[in-house]
């Protein structure tokens, strides 16, 4: 089954997800109603909210309870994809201008925290603290991951176990806690809970070491970016990082090319042909399916449902997709 008849299958209810988005962001002030509208209007492939539902099928599904984690995972990440437009500067997000190059970084900072204060307002509909918990805990590892990244920009000499580390906190964490989630809000047995957990979090890890692998190798118009952002923001991604351990040369002209008091000027052309060049590329790709193939060990420990078939198909689109 392909990816977007698995979405199909789901339809009326992200619907239901997608309005109770709507719902929760609206508010007396003007800016910051259209500045979270616009930024949910950007659009996404609500993976979080999906990996949700999907999880939630090992117990007891009820889409008027689940829409209350769903919703709030998906404003954690809108909210953090926010700062994270600010700390990089950024002028297009999904090929729209973001919130701080439309209005300015102040906007943006409050929109991304009112939007957090949203995630957490919509929580509370349930009692169980262990809820509150899990996506507390999983904000603040992302907190920290941030600020891994902040201490790291420009770190040419980073190891792998660095980059790793911040990818789970930035990326694999909320993942794997939408599928945990899914399942503890629908009472599943706590078995499921963890195998739906180690599912997410491999599939979290291979979805970020593909999207740093596009970010090199994917065209403008599929990035929404241009390419190569990342290294010319300083932020050291697997590929590059593979590159520059085993090519002196490579790491010296990265250093060289981008120690400039504007590197968002600099031509990357060079540095991005060297990177692909390396095996960077095949190496990280590689990474990617050994994660892959985590997801898929965890997959076998739960129940033979027919949802059990469209995680794996997921798991596979993360693997193969080209934006």
């Amino acid at each position: 089954m392909k990816l977007a008849e698995i979405y199909m299958q789901f339809q009326s209810d992200i619907q239901i997800i997608e309005k109770e988005l709507e719902i929760s962001v609206q508010s007396n002030n003007d800016i910051l109603q259209e500045a979270s509208m616009q930024l949910l209007k950007a659009g996404g492939k609500r993976i979080r909210p999906v990996f949700v539902l999907l999880a939630a099928k090992f117990g007891d599904y009820d889409i008027e309870s689940l829409k209350h984690i769903a919703v709030p995972l998906e404003l954690v990440h809108m909210g953090s994809l926010v700062h994270d437009d600010v700390i990089d500067d950024a002028e297009l997000r999904r090929g729209k201008k973001t919130i701080q190059s439309q209005w300015n970084n102040q906007i943006a900072m409050y929109t991304g925290d009112f939007i957090f204060g949203k995630a957490i307002e919509t929580t509370t509909y349930f009692t169980n603290p262990q809820i509150h918990q899990i996506l507390s805990n999983a904000m603040l590892e992302m907190c920290l991951g941030e600020i891994e990244q902040i201490r790291d920009q420009y770190n040419w000499g980073q190891n792998f176990r660095i980059y790793l580390r911040r990818i789970k906190r930035k990326t694999a964490l909320l993942i794997a806690v939408s599928c945990e989630l899914g399942a503890l809000a629908a009472n599943a047995d706590y078995k499921t809970q963890r195998n739906l957990y180690r599912f997410g979090y491999n599939v979290g890890m291979s979805f970020q070491i593909t999207d740093d692998v596009l970010d090199f190798v994917g065209t403008e118009e599929q990035l929404g970016k241009p390419a190569g952002g990342d290294l010319r923001q300083g932020n050291v991604t697997l590929p590059a990082l593979y590159a520059m351990h085993h090519d002196s040369v490579i790491r010296n002209k990265v250093v060289d090319l981008l120690a400039t008091n504007f590197p968002e000027n600099v031509d990357l052309t060079d540095i991005i042909q060297s990177v692909k060049d390396s095996g960077g590329i095949e190496y990280s790709l590689e990474i990617s399916d050994q994660y892959l193939k985590k997801a898929y060990d965890a997959l076998e420990e739960l129940p033979d449902i027919e949802e059990k078939t469209y995680l794996r198909e997921i798991a596979a689109y993360i693997g193969r997709r080209k934006f």
